[in-house]
C-alpha cells in the first residue's frame, strides 16, 4: 500500500499561487516513482480570503490545515490591503495559522550555494550553511501592551502626555522546548549552539541562558555560545561560517533572520518550516514576501518555495531520499546557469540564462 500524504495549499496573495503551484509540480514529479500518493486541498487566506470572505483567515481554512498532514504557504499580503486596520490586515492570518496550528518553532535554513556566493553582499562569505531556530508564539510580540495617560512631569516641568508600553515575558517551558529542538538540530549537523540574548539587560534574557547552560548537560557532545544581540549581528556579518544552530526568541529571532536572508543574496531561495507539537501538522513556506509588483508575469523564484516542500518531506514524513532529490536538482539547476532574476548579479560570468518562473521549474523537475 502506498503511503498517502495529505497537504494543504494555502497560496496567498501576489506570487504566492505561482510559486506553490511550481513547488507541488516539483513534489509530484519526485514521489512519482515512489510508493507515495500527494493530495492537496487548497485553501484560502491572507488578502485572498479577505476578498472572499471579508476576514484575512476564516474558520474553515484553520479546520481544514489541522485536518492535513502539513501547509504548505505561499505569501499573504500587498499593498492593495494596507490601508486596513492591523487585526484585519492579511498579515494576522499568519499568527492565527501559528497560534491554531500550535507552531511554536520556526526554523529557518540559511544556505549559500557555491554557485551564487557571488550574490552575497559579502565580498567573502566562505561556507555559510547554519539553521536559525526562533520562538514563536511568546515574548514581546504577544505579551501586554497598551497605551496610557500619564500625569507625571518631566524634570522640565512638561506633562509627560501618552505613554506605550510592550512587554515581553517567557515561562520555562517556552524556552526549553525551543532549545531542545535547537540542541537536537545540533547533533544531526556540527554540534554547536548559539544563544542570541541580551541577557546583560533583559531578566527573561538571563532565563534563556540558565535554561540553555543546563540543558547543555543534557547535550555534552555540543559546544554552547552565547552572544548578546547587537554582537550576534555583527558576527553574523563578520564570520557567518562559524555559525551552525541559532536559538533565539521572537524578537531577535525576527531581526536575525531577515539579516540572514540578505547575507544569502537572495530572499528567493529560503524556505522555513514552523512546527509545534510532534503529531501535529507543519507549516511550510518560502521566506520572501507577496511581491505582487511581479504577479502573475512569470518572473517570481519558486526556488524558496520548492525547497520549503523539501523541508516538509524530511521533518514532517521523514523521507530524507525525496527531501535530498530535490536539494540535488536544485543545485543542477543552477550549476546549469538558469537564473531568475533576482538571483542574477553583476559581475556574473555570461554562462547565465535569464528565465521565469515556468522554465525553471521544468529544469528542476528535469534534474530530479
Amino acid at each position: 500500500m502506498p503511503k498517502k500524504y495529505n497537504i494543504a495549499v494555502i497560496p496567498g496573495d501576489g506570487i504566492g499561487p505561482e510559486i506553490t503551484s511550481a513547488a507541488i509540480e516539483v513534489l509530484e514529479a519526485a514521489v512519482a516513482k515512489k510508493e507515495i500518493e500527494i493530495f492537496t486541498k487548497e485553501l484560502k487566506a491572507g488578502g485572498a480570503a479577505i476578498d472572499l470572505y471579508g476576514i484575512p483567515l476564516p474558520q474553515e481554512t484553520i479546520a481544514a490545515a489541522k485536518d492535513s498532514d502539513a501547509v504548505l504557504l505561499g505569501a499573504v499580503g500587498g499593498p492593495k490591503w494596507d490601508d486596513m486596520e492591523p487585526e484585519v490586515r492579511p498579515e494576522r492570518a499568519l499568527l492565527g495559522l501559528r497560534s491554531g496550528l500550535g507552531l511554536y518553532a520556526n526554523i529557518r535554513p540559511v544556505k549559500v550555494y557555491d554557485q551564487l556566493k557571488d550574490a552575497s553582499p559579502l565580498k567573502n562569505p566562505g561556507n555559510i550553511d547554519f539553521i536559525i531556530v526562533r520562538e514563536l508564539t511568546g515574548g514581546i510580540y504577544f505579551g501586554k501592551n497598551g497605551v496610557y495617560q500619564s500625569g507625571d512631569r518631566l524634570p522640565d516641568g512638561t506633562v509627560k502626555g501618552k505613554i506605550a508600553f510592550d512587554t515581553e515575558s517567557y515561562s520555562e517551558g517556552e524556552i526549553n522546548r525551543i532549545l531542545k529542538i535547537a540542541f537536537e538540530l545540533a547533533m544531526k549537523r556540527r554540534r554547536k549552539v548559539t544563544l542570541v540574548d541580551k541577557a546583560n539587560v533583559l531578566t527573561t534574557s538571563r532565563m534563556w541562558r540558565t535554561l540553555a547552560s543546563q540543558m547543555s548537560f543534557d547535550f555534552p557532545e555540543v559546544e554552547l555560545e552565547c552572544l548578546y544581540i547587537d554582537n550576534a549581528a555583527m558576527q553574523l556579518i563578520s564570520r557567518p561560517s562559524s555559525f551552525d544552530v541559532i536559538v533565539t526568541s521572537n524578537l531577535f529571532g525576527d531581526i536575525l533572520s531577515d539579516e540572514a536572508g540578505q547575507i544569502a543574496g537572495s530572499i528567493g531561495m529560503l524556505p522555513s518550516a514552523s512546527i509545534g507539537t510532534p503529531g501535529t501538522p507543519g507549516l511550510f513556506e518560502p521566506i520572501h514576501g507577496s511581491a505582487p509588483d511581479i504577479a502573475g508575469q512569470n518572473k517570481a523564484n519558486p526556488l524558496g518555495a520548492i525547497l520549503s516542500a523539501a523541508m516538509m518531506m524530511r521533518i514532517m514524513f521523514n523521507e530524507e531520499e525525496i527531501a535530498s532529490d530535490i536539494e540535488e536538482a536544485v543545485r543542477k539547476t543552477l550549476e546549469s546557469g538558469l537564473r531568475t532574476s533576482d538571483i542574477t548579479f553583476i559581475g556574473e560570468n555570461n554562462n547565465v540564462t535569464l528565465v521565469g518562473t515556468t522554465e525553471i521549474t521544468k529544469a528542476v523537475i528535469e534534474n530530479l
